[in-house]
């Protein structure tokens, strides 16, 4: 893990209660959704995400799950989307091996 910094912060107590999580798990609380956040906004990937939790990827990974979040950005459309196109590249790059085919 890199470096540490210490800041000191004000919240409210209404909004800290929202949490509800006892206060000594807050820091690592925090930590988590910043690093969730900073992922989900693409300012960090999957890798330095797990690397500020000091937690493996697999780990980040399933985080994001109990989160909601998906590890894959595009939508499920997109990547129906995605999968049709690469069927049909290798479907086009296959019938282009076949003996008296067109090279």
């Amino acid at each position: 893990m890199s470096s540490m910094l210490t800041v000191h912060l004000q919240f409210p107590r209404d909004l800290l209660g929202a949490l509800e999580i006892p206060q000594e798990q807050l820091e690592a609380r925090l930590r988590e959704l910043i690093a969730l956040q900073l992922f989900q906004e693409g300012r960090v990937s999957s890798g330095k995400g797990a690397e500020l939790l000091g937690v493996s990827k697999l780990e980040f990974i399933q985080l994001l799950a109990r989160h909601g979040l998906f590890y894959f950005m595009e939508t499920p459309e997109e990547l129906v989307s995605e999968v049709n196109m690469l069927e049909q590249l290798f479907h086009e790059d296959s019938e282009g091996d076949r003996p008296g085919s067109k090279a």
